[in-house]
């Protein structure tokens, strides 16, 4: 019966990304080009860009194109709807939790796969500017709060986040790219994820989301 209703969820899963996939290609159509975007899984999908952005001073409109429950080969299969439509002029990418959360994370593959979609988009948008986002930490504490989520924060440890980003910045340095640290102050003095940030131990409320888009607006200013 486990069986059974994990499939059935996995389906289900798989039917909810495809339709937001589909969502994301009619919505394109109305976006303007050389604009802003955020793309990523669940915690750039739950980033409250679009109301975020009419109380700051940018020059430029931020468009998001996450999904949850992505990983990286899905973003790539997907980067026509979620990306190149767009054809925006700034990418901020936050990609590749999703892969390092469960028993079978291989470092090679995620790094494999992230350097697969930056050389569609150089390809394809080469004069688009693109910044790797850091990954965010979690707090494991939750996982006693809320049993459901004790197995993910197992291997979504803050250890294998931190490994996870230093991984990303020496391959976004080898590539020429920027990547971003955007964690100042998320953090309590366990270096866990702020309980009144948290959700569920690793999504975000807004005013989590609201400390990293402050860490991110000196740099979101200077964009033209």
């Amino acid at each position: 019966m486990e069986d059974e209703i994990r499939k059935f969820m996995e389906e289900q899963g798989l039917k909810e990304k495809a339709l937001k996939v589909e969502r994301y290609r009619r919505l394109n159509k109305f976006a303007k080009k050389g604009q802003i975007l955020f793309v990523g899984s669940s915690l750039m999908e739950q980033f409250p860009i679009d109301e975020m952005q009419r109380q700051i001073d940018i020059p430029l409109e931020i468009y998001n194109r996450g999904i949850g429950g992505y990983v990286t080969t899905e973003l790539l299969d997907n980067i026509d709807a979620c990306i190149l439509e767009l054809e925006p002029k700034y990418i901020f990418i936050n990609i590749g939790t999703n892969d390092i959360s469960g028993p079978t994370y291989n470092k090679e593959e995620l790094l494999a796969n992230y350097g697969k979609i930056l050389d569609i988009i150089k390809d394809r948008l080469p004069d688009t500017k693109v910044t790797l986002l850091s990954y965010y930490p979690t707090n494991p504490e939750f996982g006693e709060k809320l049993p459901y989520m004790k197995e993910v924060l197992s291997y979504r440890s803050n250890e294998r986040i931190k490994e996870a980003n230093e991984d990303v910045k020496e391959f976004a340095e080898k590539r020429g790219l920027p990547w971003v640290y955007v964690n100042d102050g998320l953090m309590d003095d366990k270096g866990y994820l702020k309980e009144e940030f948290a959700i569920d131990g690793m999504h975000f409320f807004a005013n989590g989301y609201k400390v990293i888009l402050e860490n991110m607006l000196p740099m979101l200013k200077e964009l033209h």
